[in-house]
């Protein structure tokens, strides 16, 4: 499992340990607990000379899911993981839904209001609301880890998807650009795309070939739109043979696979509109940044042996990455979800865009706010247990909380302890 974060008495990072030893701390009375997610732990002491071990943090970004490890450059110890799970999809979604409500009730015969939309001017190197909430997630993870833990230098991966050459690899001349990366890019955009799995069987863990949907010899070309992944013995079998003819059988295969090929670039237009933004935001940091190519990563994992995952991947990142990696047990890398932090519209509106519920009550009831994680022990009555979960406040001060086997109704606040404040992330 992930070591434990430790801070002394003044709140000073200190080399993280074993979850056995804080353990230990903890019943001698020595130290309390701090924070739960990332657990962390503080000393009721301060520590004179502290040693800080070459602790290097790791960034592996993605466009759905980025990877997060740090790593010791001197043993080669992966001390902490994570994999953090970005909502740029819900924040595009909800801004739609804003930007149809708000030219229904201009478009409405209430009041007459001109559109407006050329009085608004955007700052150098702005990105959609979707896009930059990926990079603030990273930058939020990456400040919270250097406050707990003695980071000493950062690693981030530059990725680039060459999106003009993965369209068109015979590009050439004038129209030529960002093709240095076309070989391995392509392989890892459709590894990526078609989830890592055979498009004919579903077949995963086996040996992987790109494969042409429309065969070169029938007029098919190098496109990404033209390319999936098949296993050796469908891509023998489906050899240079039609699609249409091949999956007649499952005729919902072959809808679904013709429709997946034809899917939009978006992961890679967000990785490439997003990296110099989280590079310069790294950089501001003032720590030492090393930038490593997805090939490089993908070389190092390789040769040591180690899965596709996320915080491996991480692990992985940049020339710096010891010849050995291990971890002290099993790790399981903490899974964290952004949820946000709820909305600000003070009132749930109709179809007709009429409020439908009175404005929002006071945000904190007896110290507890919705989405706090709680412990509450009900020592009698009907509800008589323990219960660990969200809450949801209600201002009578009887709280609703669900835990991992549903939702638990009517605690009241007065056997409820906190556990985690709400921070606009999940964890599991």
């Amino acid at each position: 499992m992930n070591k434990v974060f430790v801070l002394d008495t003044h709140q000073q990072p200190l080399a993280p340990c074993h979850p056995a030893k804080a353990r230990k701390l903890l019943r001698a009375g020595q130290a309390a607990v701090y924070r739960a997610y990332p657990f962390t732990i503080i000393l009721l002491r301060a520590v004179a000379e502290p040693v800080a071990p070459p602790l290097r943090l790791k960034i592996d970004p993605g466009s759905k899911v980025s990877g997060l490890a740090i790593v010791n450059d001197a043993s080669g110890e992966i001390v902490w993981a994570a994999e953090v799970a970005h909502r740029g999809e819900p924040i595009r979604t909800a801004l739609a839904q804003r930007a149809s409500v708000r030219g229904n009730r201009r478009s409405r015969k209430t009041r007459y209001r001109p559109p407006r939309f050329l009085n608004r001017r955007r700052r150098a190197g702005w990105l959609p609301p979707s896009v930059a909430s990926r990079v603030a997630n990273v930058m939020t993870w990456v400040r919270r880890l250097c406050q707990l833990c003695p980071i000493q230098a950062l690693a981030l991966e530059l990725a680039r998807f060459d999106t003009q050459a993965l369209q068109n690899p015979e590009i050439s001349g004038v129209e030529y650009q960002q093709g240095e990366l076309w070989g391995y890019e392509v392989k890892q955009y459709v590894l990526e795309k078609w989830g890592r799995q055979c498009a004919y069987c579903d077949a995963t863990q086996v040996p992987l070939e790109v494969d042409h949907i429309v065969a070169r010899d029938r007029g098919g070309s190098h496109r990404v739109s033209n390319l999936t992944l098949a296993c050796v013995l469908c891509n023998q079998k489906k050899s240079n043979h039609d699609i249409r003819d091949f999956l007649a059988h499952d005729p919902a295969r072959l809808a679904r696979l013709l429709a997946q090929a034809k899917a939009p670039l978006k992961d890679a237009a967000v990785l490439n509109s997003t990296r110099w933004a989280l590079y310069e935001a790294l950089v501001a940091t003032g720590l030492p940044l090393e930038v490593g190519t997805g090939g490089r990563t993908k070389w190092n994992r390789s040769t040591r042996g180690l899965p596709k995952t996320h915080w491996l991947d991480a692990a992985c990142v940049g020339a710096s990455t010891p010849e050995v990696l291990w971890t002290s047990g099993t790790l399981r890398p903490l899974q964290i979800r952004a949820t946000g932090h709820g909305s600000r519209q003070m009132c749930a509106m109709d179809k007709h865009g009429f409020p439908r519920t009175r404005a929002k009550g006071a945000k904190r009831v007896q110290g507890f706010q919705t989405g706090d994680i709680v412990k509450a022990i009900v020592p009698t009555g009907k509800k008589q247990g323990t219960y660990v979960g969200r809450v949801a406040v209600r201002a009578s001060g009887s709280f609703n909380i669900r835990t991992a086997g549903g939702l638990v109704e009517g605690i009241s606040y007065r056997y409820c302890r906190l556990l985690h404040r709400v921070d606009g992330y999940s964890y599991s």
